[in-house]
């Protein structure tokens, strides 16, 4: 179960980089494509306009940690919980948010894919 829990974190990390990286194939080929995702400010998106706001300008992404991770099998299905660390902005002037964070992974014959998210509510305290 160690293996796919990594195979799941690797996946989890490699979005957060193509976010970071502003890559929209790279982001696009790593959701699912019915995924949904909920921001913490409760704006909603599907697969097009989460890949549109997190590499289109809308939102520049310097990273995000993973704190503290946990992943949950069950067949082909896997949660991701984790109280991410999101670095977000102008070099000069950048902004982290504290947040808790959930993912809804399932694999298919592609591998590892997001199929759903949710982030927040933000935290205080960094």
């Amino acid at each position: 179960m160690g293996g796919e829990r990594d195979q799941v974190l690797e996946a989890a990390r490699a979005r957060a980089e193509a976010m970071k990286a502003g890559d929209p194939q790279a982001l696009s080929g790593l959701l699912h494509p019915r995924f949904r995702w909920t921001s913490h400010t409760g704006e909603q998106f599907d697969r097009a306009s989460y890949v549109k706001a997190n590499t289109g300008g809308g939102t520049s992404w310097r990273g995000q940690d993973l704190g503290d991770p946990e992943v949950l099998l069950s067949d082909r299905t896997a949660v991701l919980r984790a109280i991410v660390v999101d670095e977000v902005g102008e070099p000069e002037h950048p902004e982290a948010y504290r947040m808790p964070m959930t993912q809804v992974w399932v694999l298919t014959g592609h591998g590892w894919k997001c199929l759903a998210g949710h982030a927040g509510p933000r935290l205080s305290g960094i």
